[in-house]
């Protein structure tokens, strides 16, 4: 396998075809040539769309989630294939102008919020979960994870019951076993009409993340993570809720 990395200005008048959808400007581009088999032709268009996949037991999502992070950040994914020769993958990725010192300081000083509550985090991914467990947990708050729906949502209904309700439920928008992070939302409406959920996935296009409160949502957090707007969302989230709950009490005792 090579890997190669290079700057690359991009023009009207300078790109092939494969990059007719890349704005005009500076890019690093980095490229990962393997010697495999090689892609059949007949695949090529469609490798990253989601859920295509070859494998027995693949779920199509990791070429997905590639180009959709990758399309977040106003890069591009392509690729070239011949049959026994090989495989190449290039990326287009935004240059930016070096950070000045002052800026790089504010940044680093500027750390996740830490707060306090029960988050409940519904996501296939185990590095997912393992992530989300380890940052909020430094943070302050108490975390269950769920790999399915389905175990997410009776989780959260036998802690309800128990009274030691969640005080906020992160759900992965696409999740195995026929039950996504929007219909796992339905049931625990359900179960409890005030619960705060947050909306998770790396398909920054999909509708339910641009309108996630029309579908149920409190927020929204794009993959892949970042420690700080992790801990900002999830702070922000509990933190509206509360108010809101103080706020309906003290119009239910003013009546």
């Amino acid at each position: 396998m090579h890997v190669g990395c290079e700057n690359y200005q991009h023009s009207n008048t300078n790109g092939s075809s494969n990059v007719i959808d890349l704005p005009p400007g500076n890019y690093v581009r980095v490229s990962i040539t393997d010697e495999g088999v090689g892609i059949p032709e007949r695949y090529l268009k469609r490798i990253f769309d989601p859920y295509f996949t070859t494998k027995p037991k693949g779920n199509g999502l990791g070429l997905a989630s590639t180009y959709s992070i990758i399309k977040n950040h106003q890069g591009l994914i392509t690729v070239e294939s011949e049959i026994n020769v090989g495989s190449t993958f290039t990326i287009y990725l935004p240059a930016v102008t070096r950070t000045s010192a002052a800026e790089e300081k504010e940044r680093s000083t500027t750390g996740p919020i830490s707060g306090h509550g029960r988050v409940l985090n519904v996501d296939d991914e185990e590095a997912i979960r393992d992530l989300v467990e380890f940052t909020l947990t430094h943070l302050g708050y108490s975390v269950s994870t769920a790999e399915t729906a389905l175990a997410g949502v009776e989780l959260y209904r036998q802690k309800f019951q128990a009274g030691e309700r969640f005080d906020l439920v992160i759900l992965d928008l696409t999740l195995p076993g026929g039950m996504g992070g929007k219909e796992a939302l339905k049931h625990l409406i359900e179960i409890d009409p005030g619960v705060n959920a947050i909306v998770s996935s790396g398909y920054a296009t999909d509708a339910t993340m641009s309108r996630y409160q029309d579908f149920g949502f409190r927020g929204v957090i794009a993959k892949p993570y970042e420690a700080n707007e992790l801990g900002r969302i999830v702070h922000d989230v509990i933190e509206s809720s509360h108010e809101k709950t103080t706020s309906d009490q003290r119009l239910c005792t003013a009546g």
